[in-house]
């Protein structure tokens, strides 16, 4: 839709722009306008697109969009350089930051859009959406070949667990166990690399959480988009160009604390906020949970004891209160083009009282570990789907 500044000033202009003889290429003009003055330049079809999830802009002539099926080239091309760089300062000052040479890279989500619904937008219909976009971007010297766009695009999700079996990122099983696990309050985490459908999951999972249920969603830039009624969001902040008034995830853990919770969701794990989360964990919050960048459900205890240590907790104090708080481990991978669940396991205690992960599911298979789980999932050892 166009916005109401523009048509005013298409109807202010109409003589210069023809719109008085080509209505339709006066309607180009505005939409070009808006994408230049409003939002994202040349990029904007491509974030417009309900399927696109990732835009990437590694040189001029080099743009690059996921849909779902792997990064692919499009025919999108910026002028120069100088073009490129222009839309990453615009964006990055349309959220409040600063970027330049003194301060080279930013990592902000961009103000709010509105635009056609993934659900709509193929059958014409009028419903819109609010678009949201975060936006990394970073200038030379620091990226010697010339100016990085990194855009991920947050919808609303619509991929529940029914859609993920449907679509084979899911076992029927796993949904099943999934939802269990939500159900019966258990705490866990989900893990795996970039792009693995971390985000994807979990926002489907915590739409299974009750509706009495409060959840405080703590996260550094919101991607965690649940369809649930009664979520309290809390988002950190970067120090300003001064250096001062920072607000950390760990700061957002202590004050979702306070806020009366019934379950706390860290949307990813990456720092001393690790320490919060487990002590949480171990204080009746039952049914927390978060994401944490793994590379295998074993590398899960090793991850949070760097974190935590780091934030001043010692290796034994991190393994106890992680074997004490936290319940399953739900590991995805992604295969070229294919996200799919890998695992579910769960936390164990080793001889010398570190913490360790017992596989318990996988595809078509039930482990070590799957006794452990049946209990924590309240299902009888011999279940089926």
């Amino acid at each position: 839709m166009v916005d109401h500044r523009v048509a005013a000033v298409l109807r202010t202009e109409s003589v210069l722009l023809g719109t008085a003889t080509d209505p339709e290429a006066a309607l180009g003009t505005a939409s070009a306008v808006q994408a230049e003055l409003l939002g994202a330049g040349p990029l904007e079809p491509l974030l417009a697109d309900p399927r696109v999830s990732d835009v990437l802009v590694n040189a001029p002539d080099d743009v690059l969009v996921d849909r779902g099926a792997g990064l692919v080239r499009t025919e999108v091309a910026f002028r120069d350089e100088a073009d490129v760089r222009r839309l990453a300062v615009r964006l990055a000052a349309s959220a409040g930051r600063r970027l330049d040479d003194a301060s080279p890279w930013v990592d902000v989500r961009l103000p709010e859009r509105t635009s056609p619904s993934a659900a709509t937008a193929y059958a014409g219909a009028s419903r819109s959406e609010v678009r949201r976009v975060r936006l990394h971007a970073v200038l030379p010297p620091v990226a010697p070949r010339g100016t990085h766009l990194s855009l991920r695009v947050l919808r609303q999700q619509e991929r529940d667990l029914e859609w993920l079996v449907a679509h084979g990122g899911l076992p029927a099983e796993a949904a099943e166990l999934l939802s269990r696990l939500v159900a019966v309050r258990r705490s866990f985490v989900v893990t795996g690399g970039t792009g693995s459908g971390k985000t994807t999951l979990l926002a489907a999972l915590l739409s299974l959480v009750p509706p009495d249920q409060r959840v405080l969603l703590v996260e550094d830039t919101g991607e965690l988009l649940p369809r649930h009624p009664h979520v309290v969001r809390l988002e950190g902040r970067p120090a300003n160009v001064e250096g001062v008034g920072e607000i950390t995830l760990r700061d957002l853990v202590r004050q979702a604390l306070r806020m009366r919770p019934d379950r706390i969701v860290v949307g990813e794990v990456r720092g001393g906020e690790v320490v919060e989360l487990l002590s949480a964990l171990n204080t009746g919050h039952e049914g927390s949970c978060g994401t944490l960048h793994a590379r295998s459900p074993d590398a899960v205890p090793a991850r949070v004891e760097a974190l935590a240590t780091a934030a001043g907790l010692d290796r034994m104090a991190a393994h106890s209160q992680l074997a004490a708080g936290l319940d399953a481990v739900v590991h995805l991978e992604r295969h070229a083009s294919a996200r799919r669940l890998a695992a579910i396991a769960v936390l164990a205690r080793s001889a010398d009282g570190s913490c360790r992960v017992e596989p318990g599911w996988e595809p078509g298979r039930r482990l070590s570990g799957w006794p452990q789980l049946a209990r924590l999932l309240e299902l009888p050892p011999d279940w089926t789907a």
